[in-house]
């Protein structure tokens, strides 16, 4: 797993072309009205086509564009393959419109390094998955030149979640002992608190294909308990119904991962479903933001 991961889903599910990509980007983050937050230690962001969860996606990723980030830990949920554990993409780069963005080789090694009974090297969860690579159309064009870690989950269960949160929050811990001042304090509030180096990203859609009324009230508990910063209450939320969210297993491991780093906060953003843009709402996807800190 060396080398260049190629975009798989530029050309269908977002523009291809980054003099276009960067405009649709700029016009939701414009779109994107929000009370300012303090600087977020993790977001969590839908990964459907752009052209549906951007609007959504949007308001994550504006409320973390005035913080720079050295390094940002992507996790996703695997779609196309089956697998135990997490794959993890430990060297080279991905493809972006925006450029390639290099792997932050050290932190993957060490996340890696904390969780080798659940963190493994698998190339083929990555070929064709998207839910990691709709967040880099946000990633290159806020932060270009940062390192990622890519992270794949495979089956959501409870160990592997909160194995992975452990593994990230260890890892972040030692590479970050010391944090600049941020402008938010500890308690979200006033100046004084740290500044994170390193943002955590957790990439899930919520409910699918039920008719939007069904959808809010499936969503309704996802997000209760992200506000809650609940990752113990979402994660039996989610052994009792796995299909509140396909990337459950991931916003637990980074809810869990920010708690061990500090975090005390959550913030709901933003919820819409799939229906706001077809005008279908028969049959819909529900889509979240938030952020972290």
């Amino acid at each position: 797993m060396e080398g260049l991961r190629r975009a798989a889903v530029a050309g269908s599910w977002y523009p291809r072309e980054s003099t276009r990509l960067s405009a649709e980007v700029e016009r939701y983050l414009a779109a994107a009205s929000l009370d300012a937050v303090p600087a977020p230690r993790a977001v969590i962001a839908p990964h459907a086509g752009l052209m549906y969860s951007g609007q959504v996606a949007a308001f994550a990723y504006k409320a973390a564009r005035e913080t720079h980030y050295a390094a940002i830990v992507l996790v996703g949920p695997s779609h196309f393959v089956p697998f135990h554990g997490v794959s993890i993409w430990p060297t080279g780069a991905w493809q972006t419109p925006f450029g390639d963005l290099a792997v932050d080789e050290p932190l993957a090694a060490a996340i890696a390094e904390a969780a080798p009974a659940v963190v493994v090297e698998r190339a083929d969860a990555h070929a064709r998955e998207h839910s990691l690579e709709l967040q880099l159309p946000f990633v290159a064009h806020l932060w270009p030149g940062t390192r990622i870690v890519p992270l794949v989950m495979g089956q959501q269960t409870r160990e592997t979640a909160f194995a992975l949160g452990e593994a990230i929050a260890g890892a972040v811990t030692a590479r970050s002992p010391a944090m600049k001042p941020s402008k938010a304090g500890p308690d979200g509030g006033e100046p004084g608190g740290p500044r994170p180096e390193v943002l955590l990203v957790a990439s899930s859609d919520l409910s699918h294909y039920e008719d939007a009324r069904t959808a809010a009230s499936m969503d309704t508990v996802v997000m209760q308990h992200v506000e809650a910063f609940d990752p113990d209450g979402l994660m039996s939320a989610l052994e009792e119904e796995p299909r509140h969210a396909c990337g459950g297993g991931p916003m637990v491991s980074v809810l869990y991962a920010s708690r061990q780093l500090g975090a005390a906060h959550a913030r709901l953003l933003r919820r819409a479903d799939s229906g706001d843009v077809s005008g279908d709402k028969s049959s819909v996807v529900g889509y979240l933001a938030a952020a972290i800190w």
